[in-house]
């Protein structure tokens, strides 16, 4: 067992520490929803709605399959600061080590899995034969990269734990710019089309967790300096895999949520399916934004209960929310005023501009119904709050669907406002389990 170290000194808490975090995590997380624009922007502007539903589908088939396991991030988020705020220094070693190892172990299994775990997918999200053939394509190619997707999400963690942003921004360029450029390279340039835009994600990949690996090695002296002994400590592995467990729990009933959003939207053809796809990417863009004050939560709250500082909590909390609220409502503005340029941008296809733009007033709403579902789950990852994350998304789940029941004579309209209820009350849940929580963690 790591030996008991005194808690380090309360963490620094001022609008200048939140964004000296959220600012590099803002141009680290906006690279990825960029991507998805990229992609997007690069196989509509072919004119073929069925290959833009293809790529809309699979990509939200390999963030179900990804996303799933974003617990690699999130618990190594909150464990690493944790192991910061008792400035534990063996501890801080072991925690990557254990992610590492889940990592790989997660990976390899994706793909021993591949082939009943692909058909049960395709089997429930009902799309039409032609945009199932192209999205099994896509997601095919995109699979040999799963092993590299997680080894990211364990050091990309592990650097936030740290408050290493910067270096996490870095990472996240190499990756999404890469994969930016490939796919221009690939799908424009080479006119492999499907293949092409899913093979560039893969290389891109493989890429980043190459480097994200040196970098770890090298903070790290290039050795681990951690008995293996206690890497796979009972106690500690079992601390770990309760907390992935709950977040992968959390996480699979906002993917469900996600991926019936896309089922419905697919029900209602080719032409919705692929308008809300390009919606749904301008909310990926300020869900990756708004994460970056999340990000600051994660890492000040986090540090703050190893500390066990519950005035450096509460601060994080509060300064975190201030400029998230802000943003939220800046973003809300934008879209209203300019989200109809940006889908003439993304696609050439008319009907599917004419639906976008119909939907486009429920889209420029999610940044502020969902502002504090974001900064919430910050908070409750730094925290390792894992149950009560676990609880309150599943009681969300349930009131999406509810919601959805009850509005579906409105079609897409009724989908979307049942995914604004979604986003609200899971900031509404997460809300009121807070102070509980903070009551027993701080006693």
């Amino acid at each position: 067992m790591t030996q008991a170290i005194p808690h380090s000194a309360p963490p620094e808490v001022s609008h200048r520490r939140i964004l000296s975090i959220a600012v590099p995590m803002i141009f680290a997380h906006v690279t990825t929803p960029l991507l998805g624009i990229v992609s997007t922007a690069a196989i509509g502007r072919l004119g073929d709605p069925v290959a833009l539903a293809a790529v809309a589908l699979g990509a939200v088939i390999m963030d179900m399959l990804v996303w799933a396991f974003a617990f690699l991030r999130m618990g190594t988020i909150g464990l690493t600061a944790q192991a910061r705020g008792r400035a534990d220094e063996t501890e801080r070693r072991a925690v990557i080590a254990r992610a590492l190892l889940i990592a790989m172990g997660c990976g390899l299994a994706i793909l021993a899995l591949k082939v009943p775990l692909l058909w049960l997918i395709f089997l429930a999200m009902g799309a039409s034969p032609a945009v199932t053939a192209a999205a099994d394509t896509y997601v095919s190619v995109r699979l040999v990269s799963i092993p590299a997707v997680f080894i990211n999400f364990a050091v990309l963690g592990w650097l936030i734990g740290q408050a290493r942003t910067m270096t996490g921004l870095v990472l996240q360029i190499v990756i999404n710019v890469g994969n930016m450029a490939l796919t221009v390279l690939f799908v424009s340039g080479l006119g492999l089309g499907i293949a092409g835009a899913a093979t560039a994600n893969a290389l891109a990949e493989w890429i980043g967790a190459a480097v994200g690996l040196v970098v770890v090695m090298a903070s790290l002296g290039w050795r681990f300096a951690v008995p293996w002994t206690v890497v796979l400590d009972r106690a500690r592995l079992i601390q770990t895999f309760a907390i992935n467990r709950d977040i992968m729990i959390r996480t699979a009933a906002l993917l469900a949520s996600l991926a019936f959003f896309t089922r419905q939207g697919a029900v209602g053809g080719d032409t919705v399916l692929a308008a809300n796809a390009i919606l749904m990417n301008f909310v990926g863009i300020v869900a990756f934004f708004l994460d970056g004050f999340a990000t600051s939560a994660e890492q000040l709250g986090g540090q703050a209960v190893g500390a066990r500082d519950e005035a450096s909590f509460r601060r994080a909390v509060w300064l975190s929310s201030i400029w998230a609220i802000t943003f939220g409502a800046v973003a809300s503005a934008a879209f209203f005023l300019g989200g109809g340029a940006a889908i003439d941008f993304v696609s050439t296809s008319e009907a599917v501009r004419a639906e976008a733009k119909r939907y486009l007033p429920y889209m420029a709403l999610t940044p502020f119904t969902g502002v504090m579902a974001f900064l919430f789950d910050g908070v409750f990852i730094g925290a390792t709050w894992a149950v009560a994350m676990r609880n309150c998304m599943l009681a969300s789940f349930a009131t999406f669907i509810a919601a959805w029941w009850l509005l579906s004579g409105l079609g897409n309209d009724g989908l979307w406002i049942a995914y604004l209820i979604l986003q609200a009350v899971r900031g509404l849940y997460l809300g009121l389990a807070m102070p509980g929580l903070m009551r027993a963690t701080f006693r």
